[in-house]
């Protein structure tokens, strides 16, 4: 049986790692409120415009990257849609499949968002990447091998 050994400094270091993460999503969401996009909203356009098929993602990948079953992403597009943010579109080589394309409305927000989200990520960018430097996924804090008993 192989025994994993965790230190108290490997929960210390996983506690501020998630700490800044959750804190990031905070700053997020409060970010998309103050643009007057709902935080669900904010992501439901990143996975449109980040989508690597320049016709746009289906609602059921848009539901994939946001984690949701499909109808609730139905009823975020509805949403979004309704606030002008996107829009549905027929597939050009197949029109059974419908795509979602950002309106302009939509890409201007997004744009917005985006530009303060890089700024704060090139904030955090140099405590995050210490911070997991710091774990050594191979080697315990005795020097032993983790998983060697």
């Amino acid at each position: 049986m192989t025994k994993t050994s965790l230190s108290d400094r490997d929960f210390q270091r996983l506690l501020q790692l998630r700490t800044r993460l959750r804190g990031f999503l905070r700053w997020s969401e409060a970010q998309a409120r103050a643009a007057g996009v709902p935080p669900t909203q904010h992501q439901l356009l990143l996975a449109v415009r980040g989508h690597s098929d320049r016709r746009g993602p289906t609602i059921g990948e848009a539901a994939d990257y946001l984690f949701l079953r499909h109808h609730s992403a139905v009823e975020l597009v509805d949403r979004a849609g309704h606030a002008g943010l996107v829009e549905r579109r027929a597939d050009p080589d197949d029109a059974r499949v419908v795509r979602l394309g950002l309106t302009p409305t939509g890409r201007a927000a997004l744009d917005r968002l985006t530009a303060l989200h890089f700024e704060e990520l090139r904030r955090l960018a140099s405590s995050l990447t210490a911070l997991v430097k710091d774990f050594d996924f191979d080697q315990d804090d005795r020097g032993g091998t983790r998983g060697s008993e």
